[in-house]
């Protein structure tokens, strides 16, 4: 999927939306003393009220929430082995065409089961399933209009689940009017956090406007910590790559060409001729996104672009060889450096760190001063330190 799809399924999670039309919700809460169902309960979602439809929307808007590769993963399902009933991926698939709420129940149950079969929560959990179906109109819409019942639309189904754990409320000290003295209040009934998933995913993923059902959109708690565990037992997916490992791998690949030792006027380059690839993604004409890709060639070209002598195609190949394990491995363009309006890039230094964007790296330079190394900074304006305006010093060799 591409972070539009995602923006665009997770807007119209609202009350009466006309492009996301949710048909179904089962809810199972699941004791965390005994990893067993305690209730279940199967609704249809326009039945319930208004403000429990509020509070789930609220839920899967948070499950969805999240740049892709950090809080938001596609992940590849494995191949079943032989015989295998409760591979997730069958189950979901299964529930996604049946017609038929109990056999989806059934389905859904069974993953639901499986949350807490390994890795049990510290807490009672609600784990909450919803089929819906998603109408994209063929045509671009303006991100305050709804789709227009005229308009022909890519119809989607689609299932999300997400997991909410409980907490009881804190006792307090009440005064209780009528019999004028202080009572302890005491709540006996758990608190659901809607607005706090602990993890959910959306299934199949939407790929060129069609349904994907080789990959589950999976969702961490918190960005760049995945959890592993459920991706693997779970979803029974495979591995996963996060932006910062992503982004690791490239240093290393560049590393392993050119050296430890770079000039900042390099990096720069290399950082500006990657962003170019995202920057012209972005501005394309057409709705649909790729995602731009560096596999070994394109990083060739890039260190070529940037200046950097000396690099060939075996060198390149053989640093993905040593690093990634393949020659024909690709990154995100996006995960290896962010958007220039991301301050993103970090100097450290035993005196100072300093975090300043990409585009701004050829304005720095480590230079040598009377022989003790620098690090000097070019500006346009005058610098402020708790409020003074420092002055200009000249330096001489």
């Amino acid at each position: 999927m591409n972070q539009k799809d995602i923006a665009a399924i997770r807007k119209h999670f609202k009350l009466n939306a006309e492009a996301v039309k949710i048909a179904e919700i089962y809810n199972i809460y699941i004791r965390q003393d005994s990893n067993e169902i305690f209730h279940e309960e199967m609704r249809s979602f326009p039945f319930l009220e208004q403000e429990h439809q509020e509070l789930f929307l609220t839920s899967f808007k948070k499950v969805l929430g999240g740049k892709l590769d950090e809080k938001l993963f596609e992940v590849k399902f494995e191949h079943p082995e032989a015989g295998q009933t409760d591979h997730t991926q069958t189950l979901l698939y299964k529930g996604l065409q049946t017609e038929d709420t109990e056999d989806w129940a059934a389905s859904m149950q069974k993953i639901a089961l499986k949350m807490v079969q390994d890795a049990p929560f510290e807490k009672d959990v609600v784990v909450t399933f919803i089929r819906f179906q998603y109408n994209k109109p063929t045509r671009r819409h303006s991100e305050e209009t709804e789709i227009d019942m005229r308009d022909e639309v890519y119809t989607s189904r689609f299932i999300l689940g997400s997991i909410n754990q409980t907490e009881l409320p804190k006792q307090s000290l009440v005064f209780d009017f009528i019999e004028r003295e202080y009572k302890s209040n005491v709540f006996i009934n758990p608190v659901i956090k809607l607005d706090a998933p602990v993890g959910g995913f959306l299934f199949p993923c939407f790929t060129d406007n069609a349904a994907d059902v080789n990959h589950v959109l999976y969702a961490a708690q918190k960005a760049h910590q995945p959890d592993f565990g459920f991706i693997d037992n779970v979803l029974n997916g495979t591995e996963i790559v996060t932006a910062i490992e992503e982004k690791a791998m490239f240093e290393e690949v560049v590393k392993a060409v050119i050296g430890e030792e770079v000039n900042l006027a390099t990096l720069a380059t290399v950082y500006e001729e990657i962003n170019y690839l995202i920057v012209a993604e972005e501005e394309r004409e057409d709705e649909d996104e790729t995602v731009p890709m560096l596999d070994a060639r394109a990083v060739e070209v890039v260190l070529k672009a940037s200046g950097v002598e000396d690099v060939t195609t075996e060198k390149v190949e053989q640093a993905f060889k040593q690093v990634v394990d393949d020659t024909q491995y690709e990154m995100k363009a996006s995960s290896v450096v962010p958007k220039y309006t991301s301050k993103s890039i970090k100097i450290n230094t035993k005196v100072a760190n300093i975090t300043i964007s990409p585009q701004d790296l050829k304005y720095v330079k480590q230079v040598n001063v009377k022989g003790k190394r620098c690090l000097l900074i070019e500006l346009e304006e005058d610098t402020e330190i708790e409020g003074f305006k420092l002055i200009s010093e000249e330096l001489f060799d």
